[in-house]
């Protein structure tokens, strides 16, 4: 390559020499020589060029070669970094399924620890209602009917609907007669030989309500009148006899009013009813003849103290009554009879239908407007198509609560 560039300069020397300078300056020793420097010192140039780019050269190779090295070294790190990650991925993978596992094992424990919960809270608050419902139903009354022995007719009336009773509290001889399903006026005989007498020898005392009743579900407890104001869907009212003024009333929850509560009883909505354990309400659930349910009232504040749901239906039945806690609903086929007893609820849940003998009334020509049981008589108020009836009852123990 110096030999190139040698013979390059001379070539150049002399070229320059024989085309650019003139004939005098050429054959001018001192110019010559002059150029000839200055040619040395370009050439001395391009030897440090060419010095130079060899050594940039040799450093690009050696770098070169250290590149060569460190790829090959990155290759491999990144072959042992990506062995080390898919790793450390199975490891995550492995650790994630033990921790759905867990978290599994953890939540099937929480439901379990819940179901348990929720079991032991059931059980706690089924001991709770049925301790308040013994504590309703606490009074020494322990007899179940085991059947209907015979009948009395006291009254005829031409009215097909209506209601009669005593009170079933307090001992008095009173009676009370309520005609018609929608009345304000009660008669108030004497005794039960008044009511049985000719209406000419003596005439009862007349009551004149300041609301009007609907059905024939009334009831006389503790000196009060209790019955179902018409025009209301559900509303009971608490009327004392000897003031004449309204008492209390109150609102009857659960849908009551809505419909019949018996199918053969057209115009009753609510029926009330008073036994040993005090003042009831009977009327219908919802839906087309629906279950009957029983309501326990308390009388004094006329507030309602607890509620069932009865497996017994409103469709086919014309009455019902209470006897020591315990419903008996009455059916009739058509509402011509024959009437027997075929649903029987208690909510002790001491008896039901199968511990009791086939139940008949003695046969009626039509369904009954009323049938309530007296606490103090023992023996059931019915009202049948214009005649006052008085059934008289046969009943047993029943078997303690265990």
């Amino acid at each position: 390559m110096m030999l190139a560039l040698r013979r390059t300069s001379a070539f150049l020397v002399l070229f320059l020499t024989a085309f650019l300078l003139s004939p005098q300056c050429a054959q001018d020793p001192g110019m010559v020589h002059y150029i000839y420097q200055r040619f040395r010192v370009l050439e001395q140039g391009l030897q440090k060029c060419v010095q130079s780019t060899r050594e940039y050269i040799q450093v690009f190779r050696e770098f070169s070669t250290n590149i060569s090295v460190k790829l090959g070294q990155c290759l491999t790190y990144t072959s042992e970094y990506k062995s080390a990650v898919d790793n450390l991925a199975l490891r995550v993978e492995r650790a994630q399924r033990e921790i759905d596992y867990l978290e599994y094992l953890r939540q099937a424990d929480m439901c379990i620890e819940s179901e348990d919960k929720m079991l032991a809270e059931k059980l706690v608050q089924e001991a709770e209602e049925e301790k308040k419902i013994r504590s309703l139903l606490n009074a020494s009354c322990n007899n179940m009917l085991m059947g209907i022995k015979s009948l009395k007719i006291v009254k005829k009336t031409m009215d097909r609907d209506g209601s009669w009773m005593k009170d079933s509290v307090i001992n008095s001889p009173k009676v009370y007669f309520l005609i018609g399903s929608r009345n304000n006026t009660v008669l108030e005989f004497a005794n039960m030989r008044v009511l049985m007498e000719d209406s000419t020898k003596s005439s009862p005392r007349k009551l004149i309500l300041t609301h009007s009743w609907q059905g024939t579900g009334q009831v006389i407890y503790q000196g009060f009148l209790f019955f179902h104001n018409q025009g209301t869907p559900n509303e009971i009212i608490k009327y004392n006899l000897q003031k004449r003024t309204v008492e209390d009333r109150m609102l009857l929850p659960g849908g009551a009013g809505r419909a019949l509560v018996y199918q053969h009883s057209p115009s009753t909505y609510i029926d009330l009813a008073a036994d040993e354990h005090g003042l009831w309400a009977i009327h219908s659930g919802p839906g087309i003849h629906g279950h009957l349910v029983l309501t326990k009232i308390e009388p004094g504040m006329l507030g309602v103290e607890y509620s069932w749901d009865t497996p017994c239906r409103s469709q086919d039945a014309e009455a019902a009554f209470l006897l020591c806690g315990v419903l008996y609903v009455v059916y009739s086929s058509g509402g011509h009879g024959p009437h027997r007893i075929t649903c029987v609820y208690d909510p002790q849940g001491t008896i039901s239908e199968e511990d009791l003998p086939n139940l008949f009334f003695p046969r009626r020509p039509r369904s009954h407007s009323m049938i309530h049981y007296n606490a103090r008589d023992k023996q059931l108020y019915a009202w049948n198509d214009g005649n006052q009836i008085i059934y008289k009852l046969q009943t047993k123990r029943k078997q303690p609560l265990k």
